[in-house]
Order: structure tokens, then sequence, then C-alpha cells
């Protein structure tokens, strides 16, 4: 693990997840900028001091140098945005495979960059949109590949948050501190924190690419240096329209990413909070909630479910099963070929990019509709 140390929150997410089905170990990390820091969190970790690093360039090259009998099969990269293109470009070309926190890179031109090297290497490339590992989003998906939608007319998708409604990053909150600086978080906050997880979410569920957008960027708190607030109209290639918005400055909401997809023979409703339960409404018929676990559901939910009906399942959970499908992803290439797997790429990861800086290109516009980027 790169990143993760102490006072850090995502990383004993993401050691939680691939943990959860006692297929992957932790063996080794740069948990920090400081080293003081990722030795003791080593040391918490019970890891074995030769392999707790004070930067993850020394970490590349003494791991690299291992018998192949001891080598790492793969990196986990939780840093600030700003480190997430060189640190996994330095371990893919050491011939490692990357699970990578979101969004990829800090700007566009590094997640090309970037695609390009996992393109080459061939390594597996895996990027936490920890949210499509959800059951019943999956669920979601089958419904619409089944047709049971229809045609998409428009997809809402919105995620409240109300924490940064003070203005923390001045008060030592790391995670505050860093998102809010355009040197370590790009040019957004509040979209690139968790717009880029609604956008990921929406196309997930529906297949559909964004064609333009329309956005307007607000920053409310005095001071701060990026957005807090963030509210999109989207077009979709093939007509159909969308809703995005994304707010860390709503008073009283946690964590409340929900996504409305309706079509011309029905409609669904998912919300993070409630994670196990997905609404359907077929066109003329009454509405009906479908529940994780029951054996009504898709085989592909099934697959994803660890808990029967009436156990509740959720966040880690969820992320386990993106750690799931990127191990065998990893196992499968040991083995020398490729199956079909269940986990946002590179190649999700420009695309999420490319929404930014489109977004963000629309947000300083005065025309406003601004087409989609290139993602070539």
């Amino acid at each position: 693990m790169i990143g993760g140390g102490q006072g850090a929150f995502i990383g004993a997410v993401h050691r939680m997840a691939a943990n959860l089905d006692g297929q992957m170990e932790l063996v080794a990390g740069a948990f920090s900028a400081d080293a003081k820091n990722s030795r003791i969190t080593g040391e918490q970790l019970f890891l074995d001091p030769a392999r707790v690093y004070g930067s993850y360039q020394e970490m590349a090259r003494r791991e690299a140098a291992r018998p192949v009998a001891e080598h790492l099969d793969f990196v986990v990269i939780v840093t600030p945005n700003f480190l997430h293109a060189p640190v996994a470009t330095v371990f893919l070309e050491a011939g490692f495979h990357v699970v990578c926190d979101k969004p990829m890179t800090l700007n566009l031109k590094e997640a090309k960059a970037l695609r390009a090297v996992v393109r080459r290497t061939g390594r597996v490339f895996a990027l936490t949109h920890n949210y499509t590992g959800y059951p019943m989003v999956k669920e979601a998906r089958e419904l619409v590949r089944a047709g049971k939608l229809g045609k998409i007319l428009k997809v809402v998708a919105e995620y409240p948050q109300g924490w940064l409604l003070d203005r923390i990053e001045t008060t030592g909150h790391k995670q505050a501190a860093w998102r809010a600086d355009p040197k370590k978080a790009g040019a957004s906050c509040c979209l690139g924190d968790i717009g880029t997880h609604a956008e990921n979410l929406g196309r997930y569920i529906t297949g559909l690419q964004i064609d333009s957008l329309c956005a307007s960027f607000t920053t409310f708190i005095p001071g701060r240096k990026l957005e807090d607030d963030a509210n999109l109209l989207l077009r979709y290639q093939g007509g159909g329209q969308g809703v995005l918005t994304a707010s860390q400055v709503s008073c009283g909401e946690e964590n409340d990413l929900n996504i409305r997809v309706y079509g011309t023979l029905g409609s669904l409703a998912w919300h993070q909070e409630h994670p196990n339960e997905l609404k359907y409404q077929p066109k003329g018929e009454p509405a009906c909630v479908l529940r994780r676990g029951n054996g009504y559901v898709s085989e592909v939910a099934k697959k994803f479910t660890r808990l029967p009906f009436g156990h509740p399942e959720g966040f880690i959970e969820a992320f386990a099963n993106l750690y799931l499908e990127a191990g065998a992803a990893m196992r499968d290439h040991a083995a020398g070929w490729r199956g079909t797997y269940d986990f946002p790429t590179v190649d999700d990861g420009v695309i999420g990019m490319a929404f930014l800086e489109t977004a963000v290109k629309s947000a300083k516009s005065k025309a406003k509709w601004t087409k989609f980027v290139s993602i070539k």
C-alpha cells in the first residue's frame, strides 16, 4: 500500500476490503511521505520492518529486487490525487499490478499517459469506483441491459454531503486540506471527489456516454480555492438527458449518493445509504422494491452477494467486490490468459478525467454547453 498511514481514512477501508475474503494479505507499504508515520503504521499493522519504506520509489526498487517467490502481486494507491499517476507509473514499470483510488490522476493529460503505460506493460489496473460493487447496482444494470426500462430518457444522479460546510481545511483536517488544494487535488474539489462517482455510476448502470454538458460551479465558503458545489445538465449520445448534482456544503447530508433512471418502459431508483434495496417501477404496473439476497434477483447480483437476505451488506462488501474481481484478473494474468471482469479500469479513469476537464471548461465558459472532450 502507498499512502493510508496514520490520520488517513480511505487506506483503512481498502485494507479491510482487500482482506474481507481472506484472499489477499498486506505485506509491504510506504504509508506516508513522513518516514516516521510510515514506520509507526507498519508497526501497528504488524508488518516486517524491512518491508516498510520511507518513500514509494525506494519501495518499488527494493521490492522489485526480491526473489520471485517473495514478489508483491500488486500495490494499492491511496494517496492524494497528484501522486496517483507517478506512483502507478513507477510500479507498473517495475512489473506490479495496480489498484488505484479515484479520480485516477490530476488531469486528463496524465490519465492518457497512464493508460499508455498500462497498455504497454500489460499489467492489471483497477480503479476503485467502489459503488459499482453493490449487488443492487449490478441488478439495476441488468434491468437496463435486459430492456426492462426501454429506451433511457433521463438520468438523475445526486451526491450531497455536508462535511465541508465549514472551512475545516485551515484547522488541520488532513483530507480537507489536500482536497481543497488545487496543487494536490487538481482543478476540482467537489466534482473531482464525489461528482466523479455520480458520473461513473450513471454510466455503469445505463451504458450511456455523455455527448455534452453544461456546468455551474460555486464556491460558497469564503477563502476556499476550489468549488464546494456543482450542478450539471447532461446530454447523452443517442438523445437521453441527465442532471448531475454534487455538493459538500449540503447541511445535514452524510453520504447520500443516489440515482434515478427513467425509460420508456419503466424506471429505477437506488440510494447508497439504503444499498440493499432497488426500487423498480414498470410502466402501468405497481412499483416494487427488489432486495439483495433474494432468489428473484439476477445471477450477476447473486454472484456479488455474500450474506442471505435479511442480513445487510454495505460499503466494505461493495469495496471488496472490486478486489475480488481484480484478484481474479491478476490470477488469470499469472496463468497466461484473460477473461471478462467486472471492475473499473484505466479506461474508466480516462473517461472520468475527461468528464472533469469538460465540466471545468464549461463552468468557466460563457457559452456553457460544452462538447465532451476527446478521450483518444
